[in-house]
């Protein structure tokens, strides 16, 4: 049987050939392309000749291309159209894996080529891309324990193993219990309060799952979110919050164990390595540099918004009680009355939002957006694979009509794919006689079409798009001359500059009077109502920044932790990592950290801080923007050419400085979000 794993893709700019793909190709052609590396590896090893930059790091650089390429397409699927069998198979997948990086990285031949050329360095007349490669590949074999020996060697591959199969394992739960619950209502009274759109998609949720004439809700997105926010009945919303309160805390799903597993092993692993813990080797490869930056910059935003958050919340209390509801403030209230709080202070909520953003039409939006500011076209291509029928293909071109990228849009939730919105590559961008264009893809969970409607798009949706669109672009306009350095390959809070940003066009009229019209009637969305969504921005942005201080602030508790901590509980632990910006009673059955896929699943892990993070470097960076004109063409020209296209190149706040001219400072963030 042939394998199209193993072949080159004959499809439009070498896509993946998802029409061929089963998943019994996947096993076989890793262990092949395993063996295949390992003789690129040899050759660089017996190579004669002394260790040269060219002969060892840039060919180190070059192997495993083919690998690459299978391990991209398999683990993005994994997380974007899995089933029972392809989990399975990153059971064994993943091991492999991290055995064979392992191999490679501690190899003891192979890394005294690599610190032989490092040695040489300040004589090596390197510019800025090669210097920044050689360093991280030196730096990159001594964090994979390149240095180690004996039982510690042997004890490094043996957590890596571990942590391989334990965060897989994790993320497959969440799924699991994200999957596995559902609220289907056979009452129409038990919908008070629930638009109809909303209701409509319940329905059709509930004929797919074999309840016809009655309605389903779930916990992805499109589903819980609106029904927290418009169901009138209080058991109902307190019944849906505590199911996605505790996912994967409980039951065959249960992640507490995993959670202290995955932390210890991590402050394991950076004990062998040489440092204090995790977070501090993690950090160490970001601008922060280390968890007292890292800290003192939580706290910092901590104390400048904590005061205002409290009075959000007791503003919501007052509210409560202005509406007769004789009722303690619980979590599973806070969504109901802040949207009816926002609607009574400004006159808008989503539900009047959703006629101006049909998907379409949203998607037509950040593509003009994307011309207007660095002159990409988007040519949808149906003649590209793809993997589901809901995805859709996209040629992206410069203005002059050159090949620049492929780009996947998916957005729709559905058992297979796991919930949230991503941004990945199944293939990155290099340059050796020929420029590798890039394939990048985004994936979402938005509020799907109904019988009657086209998908239209909460407020927030649309901003999730423009920021997995930011990431996109931070793919599709790379143009380093190594894969490693290249896109969206850049230090972690760094990462999120390129995607929050291009949340702040959704806020301007120039951009929105671009696409922004009602589906019906193809009117402009009024002025009226942009001005709404501008006066209504800072609606409780302390509550929100507090929320995401939570986040941060458990991340680097867990990851703060030596490998001998005595964790005999994750919810105390967590309660205690969070006190600080505790808002609301304890729901007692709930629990954070076993859903917490950034951190525990994903590469968040010492670096959820990265957000906020980037919140500064966009908001700082959109000043710029403001000041010069929001489609000024130097500006973006400058952004482009600083900031997308030079990846991981240099040090981000050289790239950074260079387009802005200084140093990012908090003040823009601060105004921005009403806190100054």
């Amino acid at each position: 049987m042939s394998n199209p794993l193993l072949s080159s893709f004959d499809t439009p700019f070498r896509t993946p050939p998802f029409h061929l793909i089963k998943n019994d190709h996947y096993l076989p052609a890793v262990e092949s392309l395993i063996e295949s590396t390992k003789e690129e590896i040899e050759k660089i090893i017996l190579n004669g000749e002394p260790a040269t930059f060219e002969n060892t790091i840039e060919a180190l650089e070059n192997t495993g291309r083919g690998l690459d390429a299978v391990a991209e397409i398999f683990f993005n699927l994994n997380s974007a159209e899995t089933n029972d069998e392809m989990q399975q198979l990153a059971v064994e997948i993943s091991p492999k894996l991290t055995e064979f990086n392992n191999e490679i990285m501690q190899n003891v031949k192979l890394f005294a080529r690599v610190k032989a050329v490092y040695d040489q360095k300040k004589d090596l007349k390197l510019d800025a891309e090669q210097s920044m490669l050689l360093t991280k590949t030196y730096k990159g074999f001594i964090r994979s324990g390149a240095n180690l020996s004996g039982k510690d060697k042997d004890r490094f591959r043996e957590i890596s193993m571990e942590l391989s199969k334990t965060t897989l394992k994790f993320g497959e739960n969440v799924l699991a219990e994200t999957n596995g619950f559902e609220l289907v209502l056979d009452n129409e009274d038990d919908l008070s309060g629930i638009p109809t759109g909303i209701k409509v998609q319940a329905a059709a949720a509930a004929k797919e799952a074999g309840h016809e004439g009655k309605w389903l809700f779930s916990l992805h997105a499109p589903s819980y979110i609106p029904f927290v926010e418009y169901a009138d009945k209080r058991e109902l919303r307190e019944k849906m919050y505590r199911a996605f309160a505790s996912k994967a805390f409980k039951g065959e799903h249960d992640n507490q164990n995993l959670v202290i597993q995955i932390v210890k092993l991590r402050a394991e692993l950076a004990e062998l390595l040489g440092y204090k813990t995790y977070a501090d080797y993690k950090l160490e490869e970001r601008m922060a540099e280390s968890p007292s930056r890292v800290t003192s910059f939580l706290e910092e935003l901590l104390t400048k918004s904590l005061d205002k958050a409290q009075s959000e919340v007791a503003e919501i209390k007052k509210f409560i009680k202005e509406q007769g509801d004789d009722i303690e403030l619980e979590r599973w209230d806070w969504a109901y009355y802040a949207q009816k709080l926002k609607k009574s202070k400004f006159d808008i909520n989503d539900e009047m939002l959703r006629p101006y953003f049909k998907l379409e039409s949203s998607l037509d939006g950040i593509f003009i957006t994307a011309r207007k500011l660095f002159g990409l076209q988007f040519v949808e291509n149906k003649g590209i694979p793809v993997y589901h029928k809901d995805v859709k293909a996209y040629e992206v071109k410069d203005e002059n009509g050159n090949h620049v990228s492929v780009f996947y849009a998916d957005f729709f939730p559905r058992k297979g794919k796991r919930g949230g919105a991503w941004m990945t590559s199944f293939r990155g961008q290099w340059k050796d006689a020929t420029d590798h264009r890039p394939v990048v893809s985004i994936v979402c969970n938005f509020t799907p079409p109904s019988e009657d409607k086209p998908s239209l798009l909460t407020y927030d949706e649309v901003n999730t798009l423009f920021h997995e669109f930011g990431h996109a672009l931070h793919g599709m306009l790379a143009n380093g001359k190594y894969k490693s350095l290249s896109g969206t390959s850049v230090f972690w809070d760094f990462v999120e500059l390129p995607s929050q940003i291009m949340e702040n066009w959704l806020e301007e009229k120039e951009c929105l009077d671009l696409f922004a019209r009602h589906y019906e009637t193809g009117e402009p969305i009024p002025q009226e109502l942009v001005q709404k969504i501008k006066d209504s921005s800072k609606f409780h942005a302390a509550y929100q920044t507090v929320r995401q201080l939570t986040f941060g602030m458990m991340d680097m508790a867990w990851h703060s932790i030596d490998k001998n901590a005595d964790i005999k509980d994750v919810v105390d632990f967590e309660s205690v990592a969070t006190a600080k910006t505790e808002l609301f009673n304890k729901v007692e059955g709930t629990c954070l950290s076993t859903q917490f896929s950034h951190i525990f699943h994903g590469g968040y892990g010492a670096g959820y801080y990265s957000y906020k993070w980037a919140e500064v470097l966009d908001a700082d960076a959109f000043s710029l923007f403001k000041e010069k004109g929001i489609f000024d063409k130097a500006t973006a020209d400058s952004f482009k050419e600083n900031i997308l296209s030079k990846g991981g190149s240099e040090h981000p706040m050289v790239l950074y400085k260079r387009f802005r001219g200084q140093e990012p400072t908090i003040d823009a963030l601060l105004e921005r979000s009403g806190l100054k």
